[in-house]
């Protein structure tokens, strides 16, 4: 399967997001990443679901929302309820993992794990099997603009290793640091989607900026 990509709003020009979201939908991005910060989770708050639903009647991208809070599992159908297509946890903010995923499922929603640079892929080896994507953090969450931590592109091989072993169809998305550079190593260590904030939205011409990494 071809890569994805998709554009981080985290990034974009907020006081002008409808110009944004028509720039996204000429684009070849293949869906819209949302950030949702609480400012407890990850030391900055960004914007929340008034946002996504303003969003919702105009963005042509599937939704690929990115909840960076405590306790996510309370605002499941309140993310539903905007329509996403995906929603991502962070493993470290659930307790009881297993069960956050099925509720997410029972939505009709795809369910993503998401592992911060310090958490080691081992701890998938259990719940692996029952999401459809893990999103690899390659920056610390909070912030956009960060530096690509390196250890992340063999983070993705060694987590690409563990679903082909077990014969699975789970993808890997990776958010932070991405360009036409490290992006072009991640894609060959394994990722299915990269997420690009900064590079995307702060180029002179994002929509060939959005072809350019689909091209990789």
């Amino acid at each position: 399967m071809k890569h994805l990509i998709a554009p981080s709003l985290l990034s974009a020009n907020f006081l002008d997001l409808r110009k944004e979201m028509g720039m996204i939908n000429k684009s070849d991005a293949d869906w819209l990443h949302l950030d949702i910060m609480d400012g407890v989770f990850v030391p900055n708050i960004s914007f929340g679901f008034p946002v996504l639903n303003a969003l919702k009647p105009i963005c042509q991208k599937p939704m690929d929302v990115h909840l960076m809070i405590v306790e996510p599992q309370k605002f499941i159908p309140e993310v539903a309820a905007t329509g996403a297509y995906m929603m991502n946890v962070h493993y470290e903010a659930c307790s009881h993992l297993h069960r956050t995923v099925a509720a997410i499922k029972e939505t009709g929603m795809k369910a993503g794990v998401t592992l911060n640079p310090h958490t080691p892929i081992c701890l998938l080896e259990d719940i692996i099997q029952d999401v459809d994507m893990v999103l690899l953090m390659s920056v610390n969450p909070g912030f956009g603009g960060q530096r690509f931590i390196e250890h992340s592109v063999d983070k993705v091989a060694r987590l690409r290793e563990m679903i082909d072993r077990k014969g699975l169809s789970t993808m890997i998305e990776v958010d932070g640091g991405v360009n036409l550079e490290t992006g072009k190593r991640l894609v060959d260590a394994g990722a299915n989607v990269l997420v690009a904030g900064n590079f995307v939205f702060k180029s002179p011409d994002p929509i060939q900026t959005i072809k350019d990494l689909k091209a990789l």
